[in-house]
Order: C-alpha cells, then sequence, then structure tokens
C-alpha cells in the first residue's frame, strides 16, 4: 500500500492513531483481554515514545473498550486509514509500529481477516 498523502496527515490534530481492544468479558467468552492486549498496547506506547513519534501532528496510542472483532483478537486499529490488525506477539507490535506507524505501509500478514467480527 502506498504512503498516505501530506494533505492527509495534516487534516487531524494527529496524523494516526491506533486502538487497542482491551476489552474484557465473562464467562468466558473470547476477548482481547485475556490474550496479551494490555502488553500489547503498553510495547506499542513504548515504542511509539522511544522512535519520537508520539504528539500532536503524530501518532496517538489509545486503549478502547470492545472494537466487536473478538473473534480476530487480539485487535488494534489504525486510524484514519481504518486498518485492523490481529497481532500475536510483541514483534508484530513492534513491525506495526515501524511499518505503519512510522512509514506509512500496511502490514498485510497482520490484517484482521474482513469477515470477522464478533
Amino acid at each position: 500500500m502506498s504512503l498516505i498523502s501530506e494533505h492527509a496527515a495534516l487534516a487531524g490534530y494527529y496524523q494516526r492513531h491506533i486502538f487497542f481492544c482491551l476489552n474484557q468479558r465473562g464467562k468466558g467468552e473470547a476477548c482481547c483481554a485475556d490474550q496479551g492486549a494490555q502488553q500489547a498496547f503498553d510495547r506499542c506506547k513504548a515504542q511509539v515514545k522511544a522512535a519520537g513519534l508520539a504528539g500532536p501532528g503524530k501518532v496517538r496510542v489509545n486503549k478502547a473498550g470492545c472494537l466487536d472483532r473478538c473473534a480476530g483478537g487480539p485487535v488494534a486499529v489504525v486510524y484514519p486509514e481504518g486498518v485492523w490488525y490481529s497481532y500475536l506477539d510483541a514483534s508484530d507490535i513492534d513491525e506495526i509500529v515501524e511499518s505503519h506507524l512510522k512509514n506509512g505501509h500496511v502490514v498485510e500478514r497482520l490484517l484482521t481477516p474482513p469477515h470477522l467480527g464478533r
């Protein structure tokens, strides 16, 4: 995928937002919180900060409640592109930060299949 245009990057307060589902479900239902979502969020936030990508005009890393994509979990979504990721480990988070958040390239191998919902 190509780089995001400069105009799109200047349109909002942040160039990109990444939201991590940290929802905890009861009764044994699948949820991102049970699959390491908090650790992934913490790693992403630290990596973004260390890379100098955090702040206005750059990247914001946010927690989210249920994003209703539990079957693909754990999940994160990057805006303004609306790109959904399913990740497994720290190296996946590092790749999302380096490729997408820093350089504007979608990490194809981590895309959440479009048919997966709750």
